[in-house]
């Protein structure tokens, strides 16, 4: 399952993944994402929150997720990583090269400051 919640003052997405991906799971996030995105004309960040990288359940999971970054980094400002897993360094080295979005990784319990980066405030 992926909680996904919207800061409207401070237009910012949150999405915390909580088991496995799921195909489903994408096609929710559009449908809460894309609303804001419509009224506000885009977001200044991503924060992705999860303590371990949950992986997809299927294929079709890994091509969802594919798709809803393809189709919204260019409405994004910029994606913290807040997160404990290995993963996280590796999906931001990977995802510099595609992704116009600055992104930042930070370790799990440093929300606040992932937060503070996404609005621009000084580390």
């Amino acid at each position: 399952m992926l909680s996904v919640t919207i800061d409207e003052r401070n237009g910012i997405a949150v999405l915390a993944p909580a088991g496995a991906l799921s195909k489903r799971d994408f096609e929710n996030a559009t449908a809460i994402v894309d609303p804001y995105i419509e009224k506000a004309g885009g977001l200044n960040g991503v924060i992705i929150h999860t303590e371990t990288f949950p992986g997809w359940d299927s294929f079709a999971a890994l091509v969802a997720h594919l798709e809803f970054v393809k189709e919204h980094h260019k409405r994004v400002s910029r994606v913290a990583l807040v997160t404990d897993s290995p993963i996280g360094s590796f999906a931001q080295a990977i995802a510099n090269h595609f992704v116009v979005a600055e992104i930042r990784r930070f370790p799990f319990r440093e929300m606040a400051q992932a937060t503070a980066w996404i609005r621009g405030q000084p580390d």
